[in-house]
């Protein structure tokens, strides 16, 4: 069994409220759930309003799909054009870690 995680740290273009962000990083959100089955959420910057952090965990028994599952995740954050990826951390744990 394979578990990898994405932590992605985004800015967000022109946002002057909570309210204007929910309506940026939900759809982002709702999209990786639902085109590649991830548990993915906002984790981190609730109280800022140009920055947010998602992160995503997946689970494979093949190691070679779950990379390419992230590669894809994080393509497409990385296409949305109402956001600067600032950075991404992954993280893959495999049978072989303790």
């Amino acid at each position: 069994m394979y578990v990898g995680t994405l932590s992605f740290d985004l800015l967000l273009g022109d946002v002057r409220s909570l309210k204007e962000k929910r309506s940026v990083v939900r759809p982002i959100v709702a999209e990786l759930h639902r085109r590649f089955a991830v548990s993915v959420a906002e984790t981190g910057d609730q109280h800022l309003y140009r920055r947010a952090r998602v992160g995503l965990a997946a689970v494979s028994g093949d190691a070679g799909h779950l990379t390419e599952l992230l590669d894809r995740c994080e393509r497409l954050v990385a296409a949305r054009p109402e956001v600067e990826l600032l950075s991404v951390r992954r993280r893959f744990h495999g049978e072989d870690d303790e």
